[in-house]
């Protein structure tokens, strides 16, 4: 039919405009964002492009639901806007006959919101935690970096180098200082290099320089100075321990601690919240063409933002046990389904929510 190839093709034209504008302020967040964690030394900066795209795939499903409603009260409230609603209703269509080619628009979304909820969210979050254990579990060697200082997290060393060479093989004038036995110990040198022993410890050679240990506020501080100290160089597994909001879905079924199953009721509620704002949309994009069209936007960004901190709040409810799991997964969902039933009725005044055809109508086909 003419109306619901019309109403298709501008529900997918408007998605994939809408999609690419939150795509767009996605990754301008998640660069600014991750490019401070880097610049502070949280994460190794060769791997802020990887974790902006953990990030964005992790939060693919969320950005398919906003993008699937905006879509959805746009094309429609500009139907209304340009009158053409009103062809459409004066040609004997309702709104409930809206809901088959909506539905059929946004079928494919629904199954990657599906998709990205119960397996791409935990698998980013999982990778992206993963690559921040490994930048943490790092051995002293990746920590120097020209012109910074920087501490080991293992032996809270504090080292500080003014050159290296590309290779990072051999550094120049370099700043050590540590704690042992209650003692500072400062390290100057004028250069060194990394060497690898053959039972694999690793250290760092450190060439014409002095070293000084003490305590504060005493002045029976100890120099010596050396051609070759070596600094050895700790190093450790990479350990990866997921949290219980990065597990895959299946494990979220087999350990179904509070934890577990508000995880599993956030998840399972992102594409419910997707299907009811899908039908919310409907009732919700009618206005008369003399009212601003910002209207319908500004109750469409309330309406989700008050439908994604519900949801929150009831993940939040299941792991303190405050609600039972299946009255947390249903009870939200349930109640918007309401809302929308109630709007259909209100927006069809006087008319049957549903449209039947007459036995005669149905004869006079068949003849």
């Amino acid at each position: 039919m003419i109306f619901e190839r019309s109403l298709q093709r501008e529900l997918t034209y408007t998605a994939g405009a809408v999609f690419l504008v939150l795509l767009t302020i996605m990754l301008s967040t998640m660069m600014i964002r991750i490019v401070g964690f880097a610049a502070s030394g949280e994460i190794d900066p060769r791997d802020v492009v990887v974790l902006i795209g953990l990030t964005i795939v992790g939060y693919l499903a969320v950005m398919l639901v906003v993008t699937m409603f905006v879509s959805i009260l746009f094309v429609l409230t500009r139907w209304y806007r340009d009158s053409e609603m009103v062809v459409w209703f004066a040609s004997g269509v309702s709104h409930t006959r809206l809901i088959r080619p909506i539905a059929k628009f946004a079928a494919p979304l629904v199954v990657l919101i599906a998709f990205f909820a119960f397996v791409g969210w935990p698998w980013s979050n999982e990778q992206s935690q993963l690559v921040r254990e490994r930048f943490a579990q790092r051995d002293e060697v990746s920590l120097l970096a020209p012109g910074q200082f920087r501490e080991s997290p293992a032996t809270h060393r504090v080292f500080f180098i003014e050159k290296m060479s590309p290779d990072s093989k051999s550094v120049r004038n370099v700043f050590v200082t540590g704690t042992e036995n209650g003692k500072i110990n400062v390290v100057v040198s004028a250069q060194g290099k990394v060497e690898t022993e053959k039972n694999g410890d690793r250290f760092v050679v450190l060439e014409d320089g002095r070293r000084y240990d003490g305590v504060p506020g005493q002045p029976d501080y100890r120099i010596m100075e050396f051609q070759r100290y070596g600094v050895r160089i700790e190093s450790h597994d990479i350990i990866d321990t997921p949290g219980p909001r990065d597990l895959m879905t299946t494990t979220l079924f087999a350990h179904p601690t509070p934890a577990n199953l508000g995880e599993l009721a956030w998840r399972i509620g992102l594409p419910l919240v997707a299907i009811n704002l899908m039908l919310l949309a409907i009732p919700l994009s009618h206005q008369s063409p003399r009212r601003s069209r910002t209207t319908n936007l500004v109750m469409a960004v309330l309406i989700y933002l008050t439908y994604s901190n519900l949801l929150n709040l009831m993940q939040s409810w299941i792991e303190q046990r405050r609600v039972p799991f299946v009255v947390g997964l249903v009870s939200l969902h349930v109640v918007i389904s309401v809302i929308v039933f109630v709007l259909f009725k209100l927006r069809a005044r006087n008319r049957p929510l549903f449209r039947l055809r007459s036995p005669a109508a149905t004869t006079g086909t068949a003849q």
